[in-house]
């Protein structure tokens, strides 16, 4: 059984495999199609399932929230799909206000990588058994006995305590540079990977209801 995590990082995606035997192998691509190949489960750390408007948003999100306090500002929030289509920030932000909330350009520099997670999932319905939202800050939280680890990661206190919760649970990476990506991206794509094997397990923890859907039939669920 092969799992993976993935998480965006400036030249694409970097992806963690892991084999069936434990072993991790860590690379960056530029494509998140180019990592489904031949995996049992990838978590990704991206939204799949968009609200076509912004309020009340997704259930998953506003669960996700709960549970990382002190963490929170870690889960932005998702655009609505009419917002994911627009070319600029301000056109973006505009629209979701007259829906009902404004839009961060924190979250809009993200619309190419939500764009091409959207667009892979309604192309190919047979990744909605294989590919899973994840978030890697509650991955880190359950790896923390439920308690959200509230170092920064891209501080050296915050990304040894991360490194050290990985290693504990089975994931150890030593700390090297990866052309494309910062180290913080390939600590959130090991911990998700954690997730994807803890979902090929059954061992998981889902957030928002089951069968909560968008209009292309995406699921709205984070997992950890």
């Amino acid at each position: 059984m092969i799992v993976a995590g993935a998480d965006g990082c400036r030249t694409g995606w970097v992806i963690c495999r892991r084999d069936s035997n434990g072993t991790l192998d860590i690379k960056v691509v530029q494509t998140l199609a180019e990592a489904c190949e031949g995996l049992s489960v990838l978590a990704v750390d991206m939204p799949i399932g968009l609200t076509d408007t912004p309020r009340p948003g997704r259930a998953c999100e506003r669960e996700a929230r709960t549970l990382l306090r002190g963490k929170t500002s870690s889960v932005f929030p998702t655009p609505c799909r009419p917002a994911l289509a627009c070319a600029t920030h301000a056109e973006a932000n505009t629209l979701s206000k007259m829906m009902g909330v404004g839009l961060t350009r924190q979250t809009f520099h993200l619309f190419p990588k939500m764009r091409e997670v959207d667009a892979l999932m309604r192309a190919n319905e047979t990744l909605r058994s294989t590919v899973y939202e994840a978030h890697p800050e509650l991955a880190f939280a359950r790896m923390n006995d439920g308690k959200p680890v509230l170092s920064k990661k891209r501080r050296p206190d915050g990304f040894g305590e991360r490194l050290e919760l990985l290693a504990r649970h089975g994931f150890a990476w030593e700390p090297r540079s990866l052309p494309g990506a910062a180290r913080d991206d390939v600590l959130d794509a090991i911990a998700v990977c954690r997730t994807a094997l803890l979902i090929a397990q059954g061992t998981s923890t889902r957030l928002g209801p089951a069968q909560e859907r968008d209009r292309y039939g995406l699921p709205m669920n984070i997992w950890f």
